[in-house]
């Protein structure tokens, strides 16, 4: 770990009402005597986890502005290391002239993520417990925040852990019967040998099955509203954003560009799309629009397809189902305007594997059935691991099915009857895999990479 004693301030960017100044290193408590005076005696070596009230100054003695210190002596701080924390007015120009003074007085600036680094390094936490925290600080809903919290206790850490400890059994297992046969000892018994091997692929699919939902908590749901133009598209957008985001008229073809906004259903984020209705374009405008809809649906992972109750189908509503009938996304067919006399039935809609409700956008019926149905849909796209524990790291998902390709020739050595020492290279190679993701053994450019994406200050 670097012997640098850092500072950056760890508060948001802007105005408020208290601001602070975060350092960490070994000349923490050296640099706090020098920019910090008591208002009742010396500073000294305050006792750790108590406040001391008092001013910050400059080199000169000229005060900066009242604030408190906090003292975190190691190993009891976040990072590991010597901290203190500087509580100030959280106003931009103070907090500057603050942190200059802290930098004035020996400590570097910090880079982006550092501390965390640094409580990586020290071995306070794993890494997969370190990208817990920046989930934490990026969630966008409480489920999200709570899942990260999750992680942060070691939910996910715990599930690989736990692999790797069955796996040293049976690495031990093996091992002993190669190192030492002059002590007579048993040959690792195939049976038992399957089952270990059986265990640990079983524990590494259910992480994999799991991926989609762990990417689902943090980016959310695609979700793609689809149809001709005037059939309540945008109004189905305002109404399940709660305000009057898009622009409605009985014009045909309003929306001409991609209008995108963010609900959450059962704590998942929603990414709604409201594009522009399928039909042939009347102008060089919305032909634009349109290519960016089909472009969307595309890669949607979920599409609300509206339809005019009011009015039987035309050939642009065929036009559409045809093209519903050759998508993997869910889908869920929306007979809006239900709030006026509807023509349209089930059976219309006979070939697409998706439910169909009615709603009116307009007058917000039928909208809590939606939601139950979307909170459904996307239970079925997240299987069932705990939240805290779902692998959503593309570095982590590579990392099991790298895994998970050892495991399965460890497998496929012993069904061979191949000699144990095989085995036991694949399942070492797993072994080591698996602590990629806790950081164990990855390198150092990449441990710098996944520091650098955190916010400063943290």
């Amino acid at each position: 770990m670097s012997e640098d004693t850092i500072s950056q301030i760890a508060t948001p960017h802007g105005t408020g009402g208290i601001g602070i100044i975060r350092v960490s290193g070994a000349d923490a408590l050296r640099i706090a005597r020098a920019v910090f005076r008591p208002m009742r005696g010396d500073l000294g070596t305050p006792a750790p986890y108590t406040a001391r009230y008092g001013n910050i100054v400059a080199a000169d003695g000229t005060i900066i502005d009242e604030g408190i210190l906090l003292y975190m002596r190691a190993p009891h701080s976040y990072t590991g290391e010597d901290t203190v924390e500087l509580q100030c007015h959280g106003g931009t120009v103070v907090l500057r002239e603050v942190l200059l003074r802290t930098w004035e007085a020996g400590a570097r600036p910090a880079e982006a993520g550092e501390f965390t680094k640094r409580a990586f390094l020290s071995g306070r936490i794993d890494l997969a417990r370190a990208e817990g925290v920046m989930e934490l600080i990026s969630a966008r809903s409480a489920r999200a925040a709570r899942a990260a919290r999750e992680r942060m206790a070691g939910a996910f850490s715990k599930e690989i852990t736990a692999i790797r400890e069955h796996l040293l059994g049976a690495i031990a297992q093996i091992e002993a019967g190669i190192d030492f046969p002059e002590d007579d000892l048993p040959d690792a018994s195939h049976a038992a040998l399957a089952r270990d091997i059986s265990a640990a692929c079983a524990c590494v699919r259910r992480l994999l099955a799991g991926a989609n939902a762990g990417r689902i908590l943090r980016e959310g749901v695609k979700t793609v509203i689809v149809g001709r133009p005037n059939v309540g598209k945008s109004s189905l957008l305002n109404a399940l954003v709660g305000t009057e985001r898009a622009i409605v008229t009985d014009v045909p073809g309003t929306t001409r560009d991609i209008i995108e906004e963010e609900v959450s259903i059962d704590g998942i984020p929603l990414r709604l799309l409201d594009t522009a209705g399928l039909r042939a374009a009347q102008d060089a405008v919305e032909r634009i629009g349109v290519a960016r809809t089909e472009q969307h649906l595309g890669d949607a992972e979920l599409v609300l397809a509206v339809f005019d109750s009011s009015e039987a189908l035309t050939d642009e509503d065929r036009g559409i189902l045809d093209r519903l009938r050759h998508m993997d996304a869910n889908i869920i067919i929306l007979c809006n305007k239900e709030d006026c006399a509807s023509v349209l039935r089930v059976t219309d809609f006979d070939g697409i594997n998706a439910p169909v409700l009615m709603i009116s956008a307009q007058a917000g019926t039928g909208l809590d059935a939606l939601r139950e149905t979307i909170a459904a849909r996307i239970r079925v796209m997240e299987g069932a691991l705990s939240d805290g524990a779902l692998p959503n790291k593309e570095r982590e998902v590579e990392a099991l099915r790298r895994a998970m390709q050892h495991l399965k020739e460890a497998e496929r050595s012993l069904s061979e009857g191949m000699g144990t020492d095989f085995i036991s290279i694949d399942l070492r190679a797993a072994y080591d895999i698996l602590g990629d993701i806790l950081g164990e053994t990855v390198d150092t450019d990449l441990i710098d990479r996944i520091f650098s994406e955190f916010c400063i200050g943290k």
